[in-house]
């Protein structure tokens, strides 16, 4: 069947479509649709009554976010897209005669013209898990640096109330300590907790919270250094009620990353240190890793590429150069540590990168290069990992 091209400007509340035929280059059709689920059907019929739907290659401008539903509509109809730089367009209007006008016809044109001169690259499989994982791991990065932030201010509440209290618990806020604060909060009513309050910690506690912590715990409270007053008492229920909504929404959100994560269940989950919060991240920012040719563009991706191992991943400063994806390059990054400390072949290539005379960021960087070399092995090759095979 013949094959055909389609441009689509992308706006907030319409999309302008035009459809060029691949055997004449000639304009079968201009249409413009509504961003909605009639217009999205409109366009279907339009699709179907030319020819199959691998037989038809879409593109459209990367955009903000106005293409996410057109984009769920045509995974859901087995039509496949690709996303353009609109630098690309630009450049390619500037050097045809559809140059000195702009407008959303004119544009719709020039991607379906441009793509006929490039290889039809269309976005990964898989499309959704991708973005709804994208956006749920974002969203939980937010509400951890706000988690830490809340943190923060409750310290520094109880240190002007019971300066004692975190270093009791270590730095930190267990179960146990939240229980605490919250029931009783200041210094003055921890002195004054009774048999019955000790049953409640020690149930609470699964029997971990010992008769001598207990005690402890009251003495440091009766001859605590710090002030007893209501304002610190408002302030940090304040921030407790913050601090433990933020814990509820992050659980949220980690139950539903870990069902859409196992949905998927890539290879390079069976790979020691990549638990499903990390998998669900380099997921959704790698997306399908069989459109990366090579392994150096994975690596680039993240921007931890040879070429600048080669001379440092250190810039003077220490600091690692910023350029990738900076949530990819920290998971990455994370995931190397217990792999350093369980796997014998990643130790052993962190050994050798010390040995060199690499500082250990370095080091643990050029294990990360390793780390994806092997994820995108597994994912090409279809298999789990297996440590033997590394030898």
């Amino acid at each position: 069947m013949a094959m055909y091209f389609v441009g689509i400007d992308i706006s907030k509340y319409k999309h302008d479509c035009c459809i060029i035929s691949a055997v004449d280059q000639k304009i079968v059709s201009k249409l413009t649709v509504k961003n909605d689920k009639a217009g999205f059907e409109q366009l279907l019929t339009v699709f179907n009554s030319l020819s199959n739907p691998e037989d038809i290659k879409i593109g459209f401008e990367s955009t903000a976010h106005y293409a996410l539903n057109l984009e769920l509509f045509l995974e859901n109809a087995h039509h496949s897209f690709m996303e353009i730089n609109p630098l690309l367009i630009k450049e390619y209007k500037k050097s045809t005669s559809l140059r000195r006008t702009k407008t959303d016809s004119v544009d719709c044109e020039s991607i379906a013209r441009w793509l006929m001169t490039v290889e039809y690259k269309p976005h990964s499989k898989g499309f959704y898990h991708s973005y709804s994982l994208k956006s749920l791991t974002r969203l939980r990065d937010r509400l951890i640096r706000q988690r830490s932030f809340y943190l923060v201010k409750i310290t520094n509440v109880l240190d002007h109330t019971f300066p004692e209290f975190k270093p009791f618990f270590h730095e930190r806020l267990s179960k146990t300590a939240l229980y605490l604060l919250e029931n009783y909060g200041s210094a003055e009513k921890m002195a004054k907790m009774n048999s019955a309050s000790y049953e409640k910690l020690r149930s609470l506690s699964r029997g971990k919270f010992s008769p001598q912590q207990f005690i402890r715990l009251k003495e440091l409270a009766a001859n605590t250094v710090g002030v007893n007053n209501s304002i610190f008492d408002v302030e940090l229920n304040s921030l407790l009620t913050l601090y433990k909504s933020l814990i509820k929404e992050i659980d949220t959100l980690e139950k539903e990353i870990n069902r859409l994560i196992e949905e998927v269940h890539p290879h390079y989950m069976s790979v020691p240190g990549i638990g499903p919060i990390s998998a669900a991240v380099i997921y959704s920012e790698y997306g399908d890793i069989s459109n990366f040719s090579t392994p150096a563009q994975v690596l680039a991706f993240a921007g931890i590429e040879p070429g600048i191992n080669d001379s440092g991943t250190e810039s003077h400063g220490g600091r690692m150069v910023k350029h990738g994806s900076s949530q990819l390059r920290y998971v990455l990054i994370n995931c190397c540590l217990p792999l350093i400390r369980f796997d014998m072949t990643f130790a052993a290539y962190y050994a050798k990168k010390r040995g060199e005379g690499k500082p250990h960021r370095v080091a643990v960087t050029h294990v990360a290069k390793k780390l994806v070399r092997v994820i995108y092995a597994l994912e090409r090759q279809g298999v789990d990992f297996n440590a033997l095979k590394l030898r």
